[in-house]
């Protein structure tokens, strides 16, 4: 983080920092649901966790994100710390392309109902809260019944999220530019429950 902040100082960009951070650098400190709405660039250095944190937070802004891998997978940061510097100073120089990816928002309505909605980039999980139980489930795409099945819960995946728990699920891996979405059932009761995308 320091060499990166250090990096682009000298090169005359405006650096924001979380407020939270303690660095030696020379950096404005905001809160981080702040840092999009001041920033043309949000770079962040950790997993795809914190790629996905962030693009939470630089989605309403419409900034784009550019995520340095410091995690275990890397399917979203997938530039090298090694590769770090340089891949900033393409971005800075203009020589850098974006990816606009599907988002999911999923509605729970209480028995009173109340409403809460929310925002995935990933996925959406539906699983159940205890243990020893099975939970039964409908499924419709678009209106249209699709099967009922019982098992441990149900993954909805946008193209960015099936290479996470979809995937461990048994889950295909979908081209991230795709318009599509990929059901997939947590320990299905019956054999013929397949992934549908």
């Amino acid at each position: 983080m320091q060499r990166l902040a250090e990096h682009l100082t000298k090169a005359g960009v405006s650096v924001f920092a979380a407020d939270e951070l303690s660095f030696d650098i020379e950096a404005t400190l905001l809160p981080e649901a702040e840092m999009p709405d001041n920033a043309d660039l949000v770079i962040t250095i950790g997993g795809d966790g914190t790629m996905l944190y962030a693009g939470q937070l630089a989605r309403h802004a419409g900034v784009p994100v550019l995520g340095i891998n410091r995690g275990r997978l890397g399917f979203l940061a997938d530039v090298t710390p090694e590769e770090m510097l340089d891949s900033v100073d393409h971005v800075l120089a203009g020589n850098f392309s974006t990816d606009e990816r599907l988002v999911l928002e999923a509605k729970l309505i209480g028995p009173d109902g109340t409403e809460k909605s929310a925002v995935a980039l990933n996925d959406v999980v539906l699983q159940k809260r205890e243990t020893g139980r099975m939970l039964d489930f409908v499924t419709r795409i678009s209106g249209i019944y699709v099967n009922t099945h019982a098992g441990d819960g149900i993954v909805i995946a946008t193209p960015t999220g099936s290479t996470a728990y979809a995937l461990s699920c048994g889950g295909p891996i979908i081209e991230p530019r795709l318009d599509a979405v990929v059901v997939v059932r947590v320990a299905p009761r019956t054999l013929s429950v397949r992934p549908v995308v």
